[in-house]
């Protein structure tokens, strides 16, 4: 992509998503996602009633007088964006590509954290990780993410969910915030889901359109695999083999359903073509209420 043409899509996403953030999703980001743990901030002279558990002995003995500790709740949070940009992200029949909707809604989230004053980092994977940006914070740093998303060419059109969740495991050290965004074409992840789950905030995002699903009666199709490069025809007039295929979308559904309850994993589904914020506002609601 030239140079002029990514800044204008950057920046054509920068200012529909930053007012997005700023008036619809970063009050709820902020009530929604509160720290994870209570962090050492100063001592003090001892006043009554103060609990003696948290009086700072050192301290005490040093100035011959009655010192505690105080605590407040650490504020400061992690955000991890895990995007996939395997070959079928590339996938878009609705105005727009899976990986364009992908980048939007990073951007949304990234723009959240922003406002909360949070550190942003992503992981670009197909079946490696393709690019890691560190999180830090700052509107420059969420623009150098946008730009990657838009720009990136990965070097491997296959997805492996599995090796990019090990890696958040081994890198990301601090609980943070995991958003994973992906199709979820690729099933085999649940053990390194598990120990990424029991670590972090673990939300799945996953973006289909919608004719990954409700496939058309247009006769004798020829179908090309983004990812392995595999191709086929498909008699999309046989009512058998189109309900087979629904079957098999359906059942799979179910599956990756039923293992993202299975680790008390918030799960968005979003579709091309179709708003994104209603989704991602009824996440935030739900959050709310459990919380």
């Amino acid at each position: 992509m030239e140079a002029t043409e990514l800044f204008r899509k950057v920046r054509k996403i920068e200012i529909k998503t930053r007012k997005l953030s700023q008036n619809i999703f970063s009050g709820q980001y902020h009530s929604v996602f509160k720290g994870y743990g209570i962090a050492f901030s100063e001592v003090r002279e001892y006043q009554i009633g103060d609990d003696v558990r948290l009086i700072d002995w050192n301290v005490t003995a040093r100035f011959n007088h009655p010192y505690v500790k105080v605590f407040e709740e650490e504020r400061e949070l992690t955000l991890i964006l895990l995007i996939d940009v395997s070959g079928s992200e590339s996938f878009g029949t609705r105005v727009h590509y899976k990986r364009d909707l992908i980048a939007e809604v990073s951007a949304v989230l990234s723009f959240s954290a922003l406002q909360n004053n949070d550190k942003i980092g992503a992981i670009l994977f197909s079946d490696k990780v393709e690019r890691f940006i560190p999180p830090k914070k700052g509107r420059t740093h969420v623009l150098h993410i946008v730009r990657e998303l838009l720009n990136f060419e990965p070097k491997s059109k296959t997805t492996r969910i599995e090796n990019a969740l090990q890696f958040v495991f081994n890198t990301i050290k601090k609980r943070a915030i995991v958003f994973v965004l992906s199709d979820f074409l690729d099933t085999e992840f649940e053990n390194a889901l598990k120990i990424v789950a029991r670590k972090h905030d673990t939300i799945a995002i996953q973006v289909s359109d919608k004719r990954e699903y409700e496939l058309l009666p247009l006769g004798l199709i020829y179908i090309q695999d983004a990812e392995t490069g595999e191709t086929f025809w498909f008699d999309s007039n046989d009512k058998q083999a189109l309900k087979n295929y629904q079957l098999w979308w359906h059942s799979r559904q179910l599956r990756l359903q039923e293992l993202f309850q299975k680790y008390n994993i918030d799960h968005i589904q979003l579709h091309t073509g179709e708003s994104y914020i209603e989704p991602l506002i009824e996440f935030f609601r739900k959050r709310g209420r459990r919380f």
